[in-house]
Order: structure tokens, then sequence, then C-alpha cells
């Protein structure tokens, strides 16, 4: 239960599905936790009762964030670590997703998707590992990626595009802060029952069903084992996994 204690954990999207799996797990482990996400407070509120009723001595505090301004992001983790301390777990974990072929995408829906999945993914990440180097303590980056950085979604190649920028950026910053004990790696899901994934399964009565069927060992992932591999993946016992993948599809990327 205590596994996270005197942890502080910012994460960027934390009212989507993943990341509210992704918040309880680690208030469950005994961290603190700031959560950023572009909804307003009243939209928080009930989530954060949900949260303190699991563990009350773990402090969650909402900021109202556009991961898409880096100024914003910025402020944001300087008045978190203000409110919490040194944020030494950081989950870039804010995306969206536009449900179009790339002959269909204009150029703002481009640059507002690659804005949020990408640019907000390098300021949170940026701007608290800068805080690290600082002040010389050592930390983990897990960004929530996607099987589908590999793979073609005719539906969605925005997202494609943006995650697979994503995994560079993970490995780009893992080899530039390896030496300073900040370890960045990146968990890429398959189809997930939840957030993005939930919202191309609602606009097609059958698609959880083919997607089901699709996925080798034949069931789509909980939000919750995603937030395991978080948890997994933060921990400051692994000491040696960075700029890795932790690829967690069911099999899907074996198929041809």
């Amino acid at each position: 239960m205590n596994s996270f204690k005197n942890h502080k954990v910012i994460i960027s999207g934390a009212l989507g599905d993943i990341g509210k799996s992704i918040v309880m797990e680690f208030v469950k482990m005994g961290a603190h936790v700031a959560m950023g996400d572009i909804k307003s407070i009243s939209e928080a509120n009930d989530f954060l009762e949900e949260v303190k009723s699991i563990n009350s001595k773990a402090k969650v505090i909402y900021y109202q964030v556009d991961v898409r301004f880096p100024v914003e992001v910025k402020n944001w983790i300087d008045q978190a670590t203000i409110d919490l301390g040194i944020l030494d777990i950081i989950i870039p974990n804010a995306a969206t997703v536009t449900l179009k072929g790339i002959m269909e995408v204009g150029p703002l829906e481009w640059s507002e998707e690659l804005k949020v999945n990408i640019d907000g993914a390098f300021y949170l990440s940026k701007y608290a590992a800068e805080k690290l180097l600082k002040d010389q303590v050592p930390g983990r980056v897990v960004f929530i990626g996607s099987w589908a950085a590999d793979v073609v979604h005719p539906n969605l190649p925005v997202y494609c595009i943006s995650k697979a920028a994503l995994r560079m950026l993970s490995k780009c910053m893992a080899l530039e802060l390896a030496k300073n004990n900040i370890l960045v790696n990146e968990v890429a899901p398959g189809y997930v029952d939840a957030g993005l994934s939930k919202k191309v399964f609602e606009r097609n009565s059958t698609a959880k069903d083919d997607a089901i069927n699709k996925v080798p060992v034949r069931r789509i992932i909980s939000p919750e084992e995603v937030a395991k591999s978080v948890i997994w993946l933060s921990d400051f016992k692994n000491n040696h996994m960075t700029g890795s993948t932790l690829l967690m599809d069911g099999g899907l990327s074996l198929l041809t």
C-alpha cells in the first residue's frame, strides 16, 4: 500500500478513463498526485471525493490546464511543486483523436491533435524533468503511447502519427536523462475498453466485438491493466529499464 509513499506524481489527461485509473493506483500505493486536465474543477469534484475515500492521507490536487500551451503547463508544474513538493513521477497521458481518413483531415484538426498528443507530452516531460535536474533528484517518466505507433489505422491517421512521434520522444529523452537516474519509458496499449478506443467502439455497434475477435488473446484491455503497467515502470526499484516500450496489445502486433 505504501510503496510510493513520499513520491509525487504529475499526470495530464487525469480525468480520462485511463488517467483516472492511473491516479487511483498511485493513490492506493500512497503517492501524492497533481492531476491536470482541460475540464473544469466542478467536473473533477466527484472523482476527487472518490480518490479521498481510498486513501485520505494522500494529497490529490486538481489543476485545470490546457497542455497545448507551454506557459500553462509550466505554471501548472510550478504550482504543483509548491503544493506537493518535487514531482518525481511524470505521466504525460493527455490525448485526443480525430476519426477521419488522412485525406479528410483538415489543417486545424491536424494541428490541434498534434498539439495535444505530442506537444503537450513534450512540454510536461521537459519542464518537469528540468526541475528534477536542477535539484539532482532521480525520477521516472512514463508516456502513454499506443500500438498505433507502429500500425496504420485508416480511421485515425493523425493519432498514429502522433504516437509514433511520442515513441521517439521517449527514446530521445531516455538517452539524454539516463545519466541522471531519470528513466523514461512508454506503455503502448492495444484496444482499451475505455478512452479513445471507446470512442471508436461507440461509432460502430459491432466494433467492440470485432476488436475482441481480432485480438489473439480474445479480450481487450481494461484501463486498470494499463494503470498497473504504468505503476510497474514507475517503480524506483526498476533501475535499468529505460527507452523501452512496454507493448500490451494482446498479440495484435503479431498479426500480418
